[in-house]
């Protein structure tokens, strides 16, 4: 079977544009009115902005799209007259730091190329925005520990996109692995793979963007694998595979194992090659699956016990409502910067165990 990312993300948003928030707003929670809503700035039209984000914001609570940041002026009109966005909230790359002085745009929304993550982040904190970046959080552990701190200093939230803690299948398996359901967990398998369809001046196909199947997928099982376990991972091996001579800088394919202290492996792939999506746990007692598992819409799970039957939930709309509420609060978001630091960690040293070829210790 293969598709490609962008036929997935479309297809799924219709999965997922079937359900509206407004059915299950938590209990005691109102929605507010236009003017009382957090104003957000999309920075980035690209698919994912127009396919998912875009349509959430209309569902959303607590946050309305209020501004956008774009380096295509006919991207600039469309959305203009679309999502009625006045003159003064549009910027471009380059006038960007001057939001600083737009009191209507409260959270700042990082939707770029994976390496522009950190720098528009940081310009995003430093003009006094809360920010969620789209995962993966950074390309460098250094570049993730640098946006923390631009957080820390500015005394502003910052969160990742993770979506998937607001489905309540990947809950449910939290749940498991929390509370032991089927007992300890002894092996995992999560992968994630698309058939790549990308030009190669696509800033996908670029190692210096940030590019790849690895920095663009590997982040849903290597979260998957932490919180099915409920435990950090101590070591990887990795190995990285190319057939299409497509990929001149990229790895076409890469796979790991993350060792756990208690023996637990968890194998897992990101891949061009095609598609796979599935996070699988067994354990002393049983076992469990969420298959399709990663994507926008449609997930279907079931354990040795029976099949795991739930609604689905408007997961970008809940996970941006989640962090308005957070900074109306006062307290971190469960998926703050901090969550998205380990995955990065862990990020790095697959990418150095498929690099050496050795037994990698995380940190």
């Amino acid at each position: 079977m293969s598709i490609s990312r962008r036929q997935f993300i479309n297809a799924s948003a219709r999965t997922a544009g079937a359900v509206t928030l407004g059915a299950i707003l938590p209990s005691g929670l109102i929605a507010r009115s236009s003017e009382d809503k957090l104003g957000i700035a999309l920075v980035g039209l690209g698919n994912y902005s127009n396919v998912i984000l875009a349509p959430a914001l209309q569902e959303t609570q607590e946050v309305a799209l209020k501004g956008i940041v774009t380096g295509t002026p006919s991207k600039a009109e469309e959305w203009s007259e679309k999502y009625n966005i006045p003159e003064a909230n549009i910027y471009d790359y380059e006038n960007f730091d001057s939001i600083s002085e737009n009191d209507e745009i409260d959270i700042v929304y990082i939707v770029l190329p994976n390496s522009m993550h950190a720098p528009f982040a940081i310009r995003a904190l430093e003009a006094g925005k809360h920010v969620i970046v789209e995962k993966p959080m950074a390309t460098s552990e250094a570049d993730a520990r640098a946006m923390i701190a631009t957080a820390e200093r500015m005394g502003k939230f910052l969160s990742v996109g993770y979506r998937l803690h607001f489905d309540p299948w990947h809950l449910e398996v939290m749940k498991y692995g929390k509370e032991k359901t089927f007992g300890e967990i002894s092996f995992i398998e999560t992968s994630l793979g698309f058939r790549y369809s990308f030009p190669q001046d696509s800033w996908k196909m670029q190692k210096a963007m940030g590019g790849g199947p690895f920095f663009n997928l590997a982040t849903y099982p290597v979260q998957a694998a932490r919180y099915i376990k409920q435990q950090e991972p101590i070591a990887v091996t990795a190995q990285a595979f190319t057939q299409n001579p497509v990929y001149t800088e990229v790895d076409e394919t890469i796979t790991w194992v993350l060792e756990f202290e208690d023996g637990c492996v968890a194998k897992s792939m990101a891949s061009a090659a095609g598609y796979l999506d599935r996070a699988y746990a067994a354990a002393e007692n049983g076992w469990f699956e969420i298959q399709p598992s990663f994507n926008y819409g449609g997930q279907t799970g079931r354990t040795s016990e029976g099949p795991m039957e739930f609604e689905p939930t408007p997961m970008a709309a809940l996970q941006i409502d989640d962090f308005a509420r957070c900074i109306r609060e006062n307290r971190q978001s469960k998926i703050s910067g901090y969550e998205g630091l380990k995955d990065v960690i862990i990020m790095d040293a697959i990418l150095e165990a498929a690099r050496t070829g050795e037994r990698v210790e995380i940190g």
